[in-house]
């Protein structure tokens, strides 16, 4: 067994928080007072730190009105974010056999780490999860290897036996940073013609298909 650890982004890899991030985001950016952004615009910057959201969405670089923004999102995300979170359905099956398996989880994320331990209270998961790193762990967000290097160092881990798995370009980015393998999933807004030209063991349609890749694995 190549892998002893197997870590996950949680946005469109994990789960879909798709309408709390957009209602979070468009409370940020009235706040401020721009206009509330599209749909599918927000759902590309998904993944990103909350300041490159902002400045996706707006094209501002001023540091201070990003850190307005990140307040005002998280002032509403608390409200509207584990409600309005879906987890994808083959989540409890995979990590409930990596688990028989032997191999140790983790999840590396933007989301603020509090945030994924009341969704994995939510869903009735958290035991199954063996370290979470989020935005408030680290000093640099993704694609800064800071939060994988530190979530490996948890699972006494070393970079041969980790797979970190996401959905994102920058997922990819994280993974050939901290010098890991990877596997992309497409359950995201990334495509596999935008996957292929970063080192990856597979990419997949979901966690389903990537369990199967896992089970095979000599």
């Amino acid at each position: 067994m190549k892998y002893k650890a197997v870590i996950f982004d949680f946005d469109y890899t994990l789960g879909d928080c798709t309408e709390g991030i957009a209602a979070s985001v468009n409370h940020g950016l009235k706040k401020l007072g721009y206009e509330a952004g599209e749909l599918e615009d927000i759902r590309k910057t998904i993944g990103l730190s909350l300041k490159e959201t902002f400045s996706c969405l707006t094209g501002s670089r001023d540091q201070e009105e990003a850190q307005r923004f990140s307040v005002c999102f998280k002032e509403k995300s608390d409200q509207v974010m584990v409600e309005h979170t879906r987890l994808y359905p083959a989540v409890r099956p995979v990590f409930e056999e990596l688990r028989r398996q032997g191999r140790r989880i983790g999840i590396v994320t933007t989301k603020y780490h509090y945030r994924i331990d009341q969704i994995l209270d939510k869903f009735q998961i958290a035991g199954l999860v063996d370290v979470i790193v989020g935005a408030e762990d680290v000093k640099a967000e993704k694609p800064c290897p800071e939060g994988l290097l530190y979530a490996m160092e948890q699972l006494g881990a070393d970079r041969s036996e980790v797979l970190y798995t996401g959905d994102s370009v920058v997922d990819a980015k994280t993974a050939a940073a901290a010098a890991v393998d990877f596997a992309g999933v497409l359950t995201g807004t990334t495509s596999f013609r935008e996957f292929e030209p970063f080192d990856h063991i597979c990419i997949v349609s979901d966690l389903a298909e990537l369990m199967n890749a896992l089970t095979q694995e000599k």
